[in-house]
């Protein structure tokens, strides 16, 4: 209840007060000075926080954390000591993934993994990835250049295409 009080004197008083100021005489003048500083002493002191309101008091929203997943990549292309992989975006798609490469003979096969990565694995190397028009890609670095991709989990190839592959970080 006080704090509603105060309120309405502040609405009822600083108007007269500041048009005390601007038009009335000094001795006015001091009084308006005077009942604005006595209502600002009231505000600080008068009014407990709890019966304060304000307005941005938003509870914090929860962080938005990309869906734990194992995409399978559907194709690849080679850049020159890259290896860009590229799957179909999920609407919750991870701005980072953790893949890992095993070499052998000219295939190379390949382990996709986004969200938490739990335990230690040799070799992870975490690479931005990009969504543009329905595509998730991403590009890590290759030792040897004329590889052969393969799903690390299935050993299924990927669909290697052919063409200059475009970096995903850019």
């Amino acid at each position: 209840m006080l704090a509603f009080a105060l309120g309405l004197t502040w609405l009822v008083l600083a108007p007269v007060c500041l048009w005390l100021l601007v038009r009335g005489r000094n001795p006015a003048r001091a009084g308006a000075v005077l009942a604005l500083a006595a209502l600002e002493v009231a505000t600080v002191v008068g009014v407990p926080d709890e019966a304060m309101v304000v307005a941005y008091d938003v509870p914090p929203q929860p962080v938005a954390v990309c869906a734990e997943r194992m995409p399978v990549p559907r194709q690849a292309s080679l850049a020159p000591g890259r290896l860009v992989l590229s799957w179909p975006a999920a609407a919750d798609e991870c701005g980072t993934a953790s893949v890992v490469l095993r070499e052998r003979g000219r295939t190379v096969r390949v382990w996709v993994h986004e969200g938490p990565l739990r335990g230690h694995h040799e070799g992870v190397v975490t690479v931005p990835v990009r969504v543009a028009h329905g595509t998730a890609s991403l590009s890590v670095p290759v030792t040897t250049p004329a590889s052969r991709p393969a799903d690390g989990r299935s050993g299924r190839r990927i669909k290697l295409v052919s063409g200059t592959a475009e970096s995903p970080t850019s």
